[in-house]
């Protein structure tokens, strides 16, 4: 059978795992699919390359699309969000020095208390504090600032842009004290000894998306098809890595030379939540630490988009109700229904909800009458309610 080829752009992450495992134990071909992985540098090359029609499709961080939404980047063709690829993943990491003196002032480095870690932190930090994010437009920044909103760290720090591979050595180097990324380069970090572990993304947002499979209007609807066969091909690959069995073999294929480049250990830890909190072997679980497809994973949830949408205008200065309705019509809930109902997807009643409003995992109304969604609360308890939250 002649497979169609499409060019898809990843970032060297734990979370590119959904194209990858996708192209390499044949849901791609399944599907009629042959996917030409193309590794890229940075998410600015991801969206540049997207835009400029080099590649099909991107592994993409959830807010970028909605900035091109709001008009923060190229003038590209609009991008469309058709699925989430991961839930959480994220680590806040700390230099080594900060470290030491967080430890020596009685800092026990457990992931459970956001406000414990934000005032040791301050407490050792005398002027400002750098911190590095992948993109300037990424659930990375958002957790920073939530995290630090309010707190004597509030109006001293400041927001550095750096690609994954490279967040080590700015850690290294001096160039950010601190930073929030994904897995495995937090680890990657802590494994060369210039940092610690500090939280998970999920010790402050209890879901935050990461990554989502981005397209160009253009292809999504202008080649139904092949975005059909693509989304339930990285579909099912999202499925099979929620498997817990199948973690390992996960590690091993990711940690290839042509994807990460590491060795297999480092990628298991975020993996199979054992992540090492500092060179000395200081071990935490975290269960649930990146999760790929369970609780409604995948869903392009339009509330998250006007989420989203809301902080980025605050930075801004754009109006919030424009900015919203914008972000909301670039998740594109509508394909998701269309593409994966025939893959077995179960799909919501509503493609809004109020977010961080449940605490404990909660049965919510849909097609088959099985989706339970986990607890997606903020550690500060906000709750946001977008406009029209039934849509």
């Amino acid at each position: 059978m002649s497979l169609t080829p499409l060019r898809l752009g990843y970032v060297p992450l734990t979370d590119a795992a959904p194209l990858i495992v996708a192209a390499e134990l044949g849901f791609a071909a399944e599907e009629g699919l042959s996917l030409d992985l193309i590794r890229l540098q940075s998410w600015a090359q991801s969206r540049d390359m997207l835009g400029l029609g080099a590649i099909d499709a991107a592994h993409m961080l959830v807010p970028l699309p909605i900035a091109q939404a709001l008009r923060l980047g190229p003038d590209y063709p609009r991008f469309e969000l058709v699925m989430v690829l991961s839930v959480g993943g994220q680590a806040i990491a700390v230099s080594a020095a900060l470290a030491e003196a967080m430890r020596a002032g009685g800092h026990g480095f457990g992931f459970g208390d956001p406000v414990a870690a934000r005032q040791a932190l301050a407490a050792v930090v005398p002027g400002m504090l750098r911190v590095g994010v992948p993109f300037p437009f990424s659930t990375q920044a958002e957790l920073v600032r939530r995290w630090l909103a309010g707190s004597d760290l509030d109006r001293r720090f400041s927001i550095h842009t750096v690609p994954p591979p490279l967040m080590a050595d700015a850690l290294a180097t001096g160039e950010v004290d601190a930073f929030c990324v994904g897995e495995p380069w937090a680890s990657y970090a802590v494994e060369r000894g210039v940092g610690a572990l500090v939280l998970a993304g999920r010790s402050i947002w209890a879901s935050p998306p990461e990554k989502g499979l981005v397209l160009t209007r253009d292809f999504a609807e202008g080649r139904p098809e092949e975005t059909g066969r693509l989304m339930r091909a990285v579909w099912r690959a999202c499925r099979w890595l929620d498997v817990p069995e199948n973690r390992t073999t996960a590690a091993e294929i990711l940690s290839r030379a042509e994807y990460l480049n590491l060795p297999p250990e480092l990628s298991e830890r975020g993996l199979m939540d054992r992540l090492h909190v500092s060179a000395q072997g200081e071990v935490r679980q975290y269960p649930g630490f990146i999760r790929f497809h369970a609780g409604a994973a995948n869903f392009p949830w339009r509330s998250l988009a006007a989420l989203y949408a809301r902080r980025i205008a605050g930075l801004h200065g754009l109006d919030e109700a424009t900015a919203m309705e914008a972000a909301m019509a670039c998740f594109r809930t509508d394909l998701y229904r269309q593409h994966l109902r025939s893959a077995g997807a179960d799909l919501p009643g509503a493609s809004a909800k109020i977010e961080g409003a449940m605490a404990h995992p909660t049965a919510v109304a849909s097609e088959k009458g099985q989706m339970i969604l986990g607890s997606d609360a903020f550690f500060d308890g906000e709750t946001f309610e977008p406009p029209f939250v039934g849509r």
